[in-house]
């Protein structure tokens, strides 16, 4: 059994609202980068990435064609593990995560839909089958939304029946992010699950203040309150802000997760595992938070992720938001009173709409 094929292709999709977070702005476009994976005996594998704004989707595209699918065709692909590696290696000297893991990501998690294909199981029960319904919660991406408007997709997320909701942080002024949160709580309740993410913007001392300002709002989590570099950073948020820490969707590496878990006084490890290169990194440090007792949650990329979160026992939150890919997605993810139900289609059962694609392709 041997790779014959590999088809990569780039895409720039328009968001059907203009989203906003404290690092990227306003955010009007993304880059959806595909891998197609044929092997001998006729079956396909499908993997893909993703950039915010499109920013680096070409670069990523070119290392997937022009570095890292000549080190996979003609070979087997069942050894994913020995696969992996050889990528890895490969591109180490430019790479060791950046733009490489976001490349190899597209390429492992094809080889996994083959596989799960191939043995006629989906994705969750063939990484090892713990429990197919996954909690959920709504990603808003609304920094700059005014209150109405949060208030408005706030409804719009009950209605949709989310039972937790994670919302921006770091605006300007602190009081600003204060009263919003305080808007939220009031809305929701005292109980609902209510996520901060601030995206990076704060430094220490400003994520501590912040922290400690917001105790009183009973906070599920308090994501990204500065650079991922800073790992004593981090722990001394944790121990100072006295709030969970989420952190990892920046994180492109096991390397740097065994590190952020070790030293970081993290609540909730957040692997993307269109990000940190595909779903053999992935497991691998799910893994390694099982052994700190730390439950694992995601970011992005919902449609794969619910079959890692229903993989493992230390599942936390499956973050929901598509950037719009719903769209061209033939059967999406389905919501149930606040839990996604992992399908049962051999592999991750995603089937992109190609036709409908085609009119945003980057030439």
């Amino acid at each position: 059994m041997q790779i014959v094929s590999i088809q990569t292709d780039h895409y720039r999709i328009p968001l059907p609202t203009v989203l906003s977070d404290s690092t990227h702005g306003n955010i009007s476009h993304f880059a959806l980068v595909t891998a197609r994976v044929r092997t001998d005996d006729g079956l396909e594998g499908l993997g893909y990435t993703y950039t915010v704004g499109n920013i680096g989707g070409a670069a990523v595209h070119a290392v997937m064609e022009r570095d890292l699918a000549p080190v996979l065709q003609g070979a087997d692909p069942r050894r994913i593990e020995q696969l992996w590696e050889q990528m890895w290696w490969h591109v180490h000297f430019v790479g060791r995560g950046g733009l490489t893991a976001f490349a190899m990501a597209a390429l492992d998690i094809a080889l996994w839909d083959l596989k799960g294909k191939r043995e006629g199981e989906p994705l969750w029960r063939l990484l090892g089958g713990h429990d197919p319904r996954v909690k959920v919660y709504a990603g808003g991406i609304d920094l700059q939304f005014t209150l109405d408007e949060l208030m408005q997709q706030t409804e719009g997320f009950l209605q949709q029946g989310f039972h937790a909701i994670k919302m921006k942080a770091g605006r300007d002024r602190l009081s600003e992010d204060i009263e919003r949160v305080a808007v939220m709580r009031d809305k929701l309740g005292p109980d609902f699950p209510l996520m901060v993410d601030a995206n990076m913007r704060w430094s220490v001392a400003e994520a501590i203040r912040a922290a400690q300002a917001l105790q009183p709002y009973g906070l599920y989590w308090l994501e990204e309150p500065i650079i991922p570099d800073d790992i004593d950073g981090h722990a001394r948020i944790a121990r100072e802000g006295s709030i969970p820490l989420a952190t990892g969707e920046n994180l492109h590496s096991v390397y740097e997760f065994q590190q952020m878990i070790t030293r970081g006084h993290i609540a909730f490890p957040e692997p993307d595992v269109a990000t940190v290169g595909g779903i053999t990194p992935w497991l691998k440090i799910a893994h390694l938070a099982e052994t700190h007792n730390l439950p694992v949650t995601t970011h992005g990329v919902h449609d794969l992720q619910v079959h890692l979160l229903a993989a493992i026992p230390n599942a936390s939150y499956l973050e929901v938001h598509g950037f719009g890919l719903d769209r061209f997605i033939v059967e999406p993810l389905k919501l149930i009173d606040g839990h996604a139900l992992a399908p049962e289609r051999p592999g991750h059962g995603v089937e992109m709409n190609w036709e409908a694609l085609e009119a945003y392709r980057d030439t």
